[in-house]
């Protein structure tokens, strides 16, 4: 019983220090490899969608440029 929640201790640590680094660094959570855009002869990983963003993106974009 002890190590499940010493494990669980653990995970609960690690997750806080994610979530930390997130709302101070201001930058969503990525992957290391680059996804399916660094694979030759896939475009994107979403069917073109990426190119054409939502008004909840757009919005986004915007107030990070600013």
């Amino acid at each position: 019983m002890v190590e499940i929640i010493l494990s669980f201790l653990v995970f609960l640590i690690v997750m806080l220090g994610m979530s930390i680094g997130v709302c101070y660094g201001r930058r969503a959570l990525q992957g290391s490899c680059g996804g399916l855009n660094k694979i030759p002869g896939i475009e994107s990983d979403c069917d073109g969608q990426c190119h054409q963003p939502c008004p909840k993106r757009k919005n986004y974009r915007r107030q990070k440029q600013e």
